[in-house]
């Protein structure tokens, strides 16, 4: 089908007229989505509208609310947690956990920002798009907000303990457990830290998240009366996105929410933050776990406040010069400080900050001696120096502009649904004051920059407006704190002890009472049928399918896809000739291959080239199994690149170049990605804790997750660090190392071992074809090398293990063996997954333990099922939880209904969409490891077959009988994993150090 071109028709809407109550102040063409762009403003209470209509059936919905804390109690976040828990017209205990087992919803969530509250879905079905609707204006505007959910959800105090001498009390809390694991993490304490340096008078300088000691402050008559002023209709931003037409949207809002509303003056502006005449320093802690090395554990940089957000063409220039600087491994601030040698990585949050009133640049090093707080600000101060006197080099500037037109241009699913990638990036823009409309038009705003351009030293007139004469910055220190964690614990503790030691006997009762009280709640059978929901006649019975338009030679496949002008590279090489020691190193290896160098080029040199023609280039590791009955390994190295069909040709280039020149012996470019390809993973280990805790739980049951584990888990990071400390007492490990990266290249990079796909519009898969035909055909023959022995997990005992790491919270796992998805039971099994979340783990684990989350998935790929918690208080009554599965699932207590909503929610992640482009590379993927669409269309038909009496007789054979059978991995503090296994002394968890 031929869209009409949207500069040449006219608006649906006029600027000025009215509709449902709005008015249109603004209507303007977005050529290359297709579509329009519409602001409104509602006439009564002021509430603002943004629309872009466009061809998009995934349509997408969010309404923001400007939130401004007077302090770090959490208001906002708290409060965004106690709306989902029961409205006015669906006065249920969790409708917005219910409606995600009763929707075909492609997204659904809600963000606390530092000013701001965003309530978002999206959906590819109407009749999803509007029950969703109805219960999120319901929620946000009518909610409860009861005094127990607010205990729940906040937070609240319990008695733990079976006797009178161990009964303590203690804090509970979803918010409060969330923000303890938050602020366990030193990037989270960076960034919150840094908006209380650089803004010490405006509502930045509040932690918005909360803060875990001043959390328990919050009183549930503070969160009502936030709710009364920062959650009116005049202080709301409506927004929608897709094909559905915007004169039914504004109609529901206004008979649901805004017909008959008083408007108010919400008081909620944020005021710019006074500037300051003379820079300032700030010293701040994080925990560091005991036993780690605090020598080299700071993070130092400098910060400055920039531009209001208003300013838009400013934002973009700040923008730019981010790209400039720190970019990649070639940008000037970026490569001076990692030369330096005094630290491992850019600091955490380094870069422009573009979400708050007046924006934010900040840079600095990670991993420093807090003595070399003089040498970082010098090398900050004199690169700065320099590039303004001596001038910024023109190709830098090009390759900046480069990529930001590409990623602004390109259209992708990921992290969130396009459509709500678009509400995300406008939103801090829209609330402030500012023109969302030339984020989405940012042609007019580049061609403005070209004019500006020609004026000589534009960008280095700015580097001195915004950096070297700007006073308002702030020498800024974050330092490691080896007691942090116990002395915070123990002030909680002492102060517990101080509470219930005062306590009163009619405190204590009433304690007790709300304790059971909120148990029964949560024990309680409801009616959820008041919800809206969607039937199974409602879900598509056939699977999306992207086909090939051709298959060369079988190593090459073609796939015509409407991509906007944007050509797609895949490639996948087998590792059957990379010997068994080398193998814990493919993934360092991926990750330097891009950042080392070639024969023809330097690090430096590469580093521009990338940027100055592709939109994204890279390797990686992984290790599937095949989709046959029998499941074979297939573990393989990956290439993805993107570019504009324009820059095909230097694409190629650099693949060609990688593939046949790549070289590993600029020894002290090797030894600095090393230390940051560690921190990288170090950063990741508190955010990512229950994925490491599965991994850990699943590594001794199929080759792939022993292979993915090595490569992606806990041993990963043990093996770079293992590699960093060999490399740092003994000089002669790096030129091993760089030889050894050369022997996996040789291995991996020959003529037979590669199959590719080719993504674009008809011109550009012309043009690429006899390139990649070209790029095969110069690789050399597959080389004389031993094949090794297949690789399969070692035999080993059962998993049953703690690892303890700097954080305040659990991440406990546990996981047994299956089927796969050629197995008839495997869409059962997808079932009962999202069944025990629905109606046990979640009640359980993060209900009534306070866990940020507890939850169960199926790898139907390999066929293991797991159970995992995030961010958990508990240990021991975690496993509890998990061994009583069984009993769950032999009680049979649920109904036909349940099944449906399980259904729901498997369906709505099989036809989740994508964009052409990452559509026809999953097809390519699923290709290689030989899932075809005819089974993934079985395996839907199957689903959409299934009944109770069928899930509960596949659920009794493979999880009623629990004892034995189960691996189980916990990531948490050492104190924390100590006191568990006081608790569990028959049988102790096996302790190791990340």
């Amino acid at each position: 089908m031929t869209l009409p071109r949207t500069d040449t028709i006219a608006p649906l809407l006029t600027v000025g007229n009215t509709c449902h109550g709005f008015k249109i102040t603004e209507a303007m063409p977005l050529p290359h989505l297709e579509g329009f762009f519409y602001s409104l403003a509602h006439i009564n209470t002021g509430a603002r509208y943004l629309h872009i209509q466009c061809p998009d059936r995934e349509n997408a919905f969010g309404v923001a609310l400007k939130t401004v804390p007077a302090d770090s109690t959490g208001v906002a976040h708290i409060l965004e947690h106690t709306v989902l828990c029961g409205s006015r017209k669906y006065p249920v205990r969790d409708p917005f956990f219910s409606m995600l087992k009763r929707s075909l919803s492609t997204f659904m969530n809600a963000f606390t920002a530092s000013d701001w509250t965003l309530y978002p879905f999206a959906t590819q079905n109407r009749k999803d798009f509007y029950n969703l609707l109805d219960v999120y204006l319901d929620a946000v505007f009518y909610p409860r907000l009861e005094e127990l959910s607010f205990k729940q959800e906040g937070h609240r105090m319990e008695f733990e303990g079976d006797t009178d001498s161990d009964r303590r009390l203690v804090y509970k809390g979803v918010v409060y457990n969330e923000m303890k694991g938050a602020m366990s993490s030193p990037n989270q304490v960076l960034g919150r830290s840094l908006l209380h340096a650089l803004y010490p008078d405006t509502t930045y300088r509040f932690n918005s998240g909360g803060d875990p000691q001043v959390i328990p402050d919050l009183t549930v008559a503070d969160l009502r009366a936030f709710h009364k002023r920062h959650y009116h209709p005049s202080n709301a931003f409506f927004y929608s996105y897709g094909n559905l037409p915007l004169e039914e949207h504004l109609d529901f809002i206004g008979r649901k929410i805004l017909d008959g509303v008083d408007p108010i003056d919400p008081g909620t502006e944020v005021p710019s933050q006074p500037r300051w005449q003379e820079p300032r320093e700030a010293l701040y802690y994080y925990p560091l776990a005991p036993g780690e090395d605090p020598a080299r554990k700071s993070q130092i940089g400098i910060a400055w406040l920039t531009s209001d957000i208003q300013d838009i063409f400013e934002v973009l220039v700040l923008t730019l010069i981010e790209q400039i600087l720190l970019g990649n491994p070639a940008s000037p601030l970026r490569k001076a400080l990692l030369e330096s040698g005094l630290g491992s990585t850019l600091a955490d949050s380094s870069g422009f900050d573009a979400d708050n009133r007046d924006t934010l640049f900040f840079c600095g090093l990670k991993d420093v001696a807090a003595s070399d707080e003089k040498k970082i600000y010098d090398i900050i101060i004199s690169t700065l120096t320099r590039l303004t006197e001596d001038g910024i080099d023109p190709e830098l500037i090009e390759s900046a502009i480069h990529q930001v037109e590409f990623h602004r241009k390109e259209i992708t699913n990921t992290p969130y649904p396009y459509g709500l990638k678009l509400l995300i990036a406008i939103t801090g823009t829209w609330i402030h004051g500012g023109e969302p409309h030339r984020l989405l038009r940012f042609e007019e705003d580049i061609n403005e920059l070209h004019r500006q351009m020609a004026a000589p030293r534009f960008f280095e007139d700015r580097l001195r407006r915004h950096f070297l004469d700007n006073p308002h910055r702030v020498l800024f220190k974050l330092l490691p704190d080896l007691d942090m964690a116990a002395r915070t614990q123990r002030v909680e503790e002492e102060k517990l002890i101080a509470v219930k030691n005062a306590l009163t006997s009619n405190e204590i009762n009433h304690i007790e009472e709300d304790t059971k009280t909120l148990s029964r709640l949560q024990e309680a059978e409801e009616d959820i049928s008041v919800l809206p929901t969607l039937a199974i006649e409602d879900i598509p019975p056939m699977v999306s399918r992207v086909e090939a338009t051709a298959i060369l030679e079988n190593r090459l496949h073609l796939y015509t896809q409407p991509t906007g002008g944007i050509f797609y590279f895949s490639s996948a090489m087998g590792i059957e000739s990379i010997a068994p020691e080398h193998l814990p190193f493919l993934p360092f290896f991926c990750y330097a291959a891009t950042r080392m160098g070639t024969a023809a080029k330097d690090y430096v040199e590469m580093a521009r080239y990338l940027d100055r023609y592709t939109g994204g280039f890279g390797l990686a590791v992984q290790a599937r199994t095949r989709y046959d009955v029998d499941g074979p390994l297939l573990p393989m190295i990956t290439i993805g690149g993107k570019s504009l069909n324009r820059n095909q040709d230097q694409l190629f280039a650099i693949i060609g170049e990688i593939l046949h020149q790549i070289r590993f012996s600029d020894l002290d470019q090797l030894k600095r990605i090393l230390f940051e390809f560690q921190a990288m993973q170090e950063s990741a280990v508190v955010q990512n804790g229950h994925r490491l805790a599965i991994s850990l739980a699943n590594r001794y049951m199929t080759p792939s997750a022993h292979l993915n584990e090595i490569w992606h888990g806990v041993h990963q990071l043990k093996t770079i660090k293992a590699l960093t400390r060999e490399i740092s007492s003994n000089a002669a490990a790096l030129a091993r190392t760089g030889d050894q990266l050369a022997q996996i290249a040789h291995g991996i990079f020959h003529r037979e071992n590669m199959t590719m796909a080719l993504i674009a519009d008809d011109a550009g898969l012309q043009a690429a074809e006899p390139q990649a035909f070209d790029l095969l055909n110069r690789l050399s023959g597959n080389p004389a090398m031993a094949r090794r022995d297949p690789i399969v997990p070692p035999d080993r005992p059962t998993v049953w293990e703690g690892w303890h790491t700097g954080t305040a919270v659990s991440f406990v796992a546990q996981s047994l063996e299956c089927v796969r998805y050629p197995h008839e039971d495997a869409p059962a099994l997808a079932v009962i997954a999202k069944l025990l979340r629905s109606l046990y783990l979640h009640r359980e684990i993060r209900e009534k333990g306070g866990a940020y989350g507890g939850f169960a998935s199926y790898n139907h790929e390999d066929g293991l099922f797991s159970f995992g918690s995030y961010r958990d208080p508990h240990i021991q009554r975690t496993i509890g939880v998990y061994a009583g599965v069984g009993n769950f699932i032999a009680s049979g207590d649920y109904t036909e209904k349940d099944i449906q909503e399980a259904i729901l929610q498997v369906c709505s992640e099989i036809d989740r969409p994508d964009p052409p482009g990452p559509a026809a590379r999953k097809a390519f993927y699923r290709k290689l490891v030989g899932l075809e669409d005819d089974q993934r269309q079985q395996f839907k038909e199957r689903l959409l077959a299934l009944n109770r009496t069928t899930v509960r007789a596949v659920a009794t054979r493979y999880l009623a009988h629990l004892e034995g059978r189960t691996a189980t991995a916990v990531i948490s503090s050492q104190e924390l994993l100590r006191k568990a296994n006081q608790e569990m002394q028959a049988r102790p968890l096996e302790l190791h150090t990340i």
